[in-house]
């Protein structure tokens, strides 16, 4: 009887240790599944060139895509960007002057074929990026986005933010002519 009541003891001390055990394995877990989330955010979506569009020239290399998703973080924090095709249309047809940033992986083609066409009659410097998904993060939502338009002459809401925002819009606007500049050159190159 004493070794039946010594048994059921170690049972349960056994049940309640492998219960433990298991829910600090699964609270391992789980920070093993967020810690590979935030590698998989912090990596680099890549994108094979075979799954690129033909037309998707100049196309924006590593250092440059790095400065054009900045760029276009701290324009969206300002509320000076334009994302979506019906958007960027819009602010083309109404004459506004920006940077257009394009997704090449964007399937079919022909949902974004005439911004190159539009920006050029416009001369508003483009450049393709290969992510659509990197270039909806950069923009500030979660869904993929296929083309974003920087518009850093776009008028403010309030005066008594301007000063407030002042120093950031300097180096907003910096990185935003570096841009500009760097695509300008890719366009030349292109040039025969």
């Amino acid at each position: 009887m004493a070794k039946d009541k010594s048994e059921k003891k170690d049972k349960k001390k056994k049940e309640t240790t492998e219960a433990t055990q298991t829910v600090e394995d699964v609270d391992m877990e789980d920070a093993a599944v967020a810690e590979k989330k935030a590698k998989k955010e912090k990596e680099e979506i890549v994108i094979p060139l075979e799954d690129l569009s033909p037309i998707a020239q100049p196309l924006a290399q590593k250092k440059m895509l790095k400065k054009l998703h900045k760029t276009i973080k701290k324009a969206s924090k300002q509320r000076q960007v334009k994302r979506g095709v019906k958007e960027v249309v819009k602010a083309i047809r109404k004459g506004e002057k920006g940077l257009l940033i394009l997704a090449a992986d964007i399937t079919p083609i022909d949902i974004i074929s005439h911004l190159p066409v539009m920006a050029e009659d416009a001369n508003i410097p483009y450049v393709f990026v290969p992510s659509k998904e990197e270039l909806g993060h950069a923009s500030a939502t979660k869904r993929p986005t296929s083309c974003v338009m920087v518009c850093p002459d776009q008028k403010k809401r309030s005066k008594a933010k301007e000063g407030a925002t002042e120093d950031k819009e300097d180096d907003y606007r910096e990185t935003y002519d570096e841009c500009c500049k760097e695509i300008q050159q890719l366009d030349q190159k292109l040039i025969f």
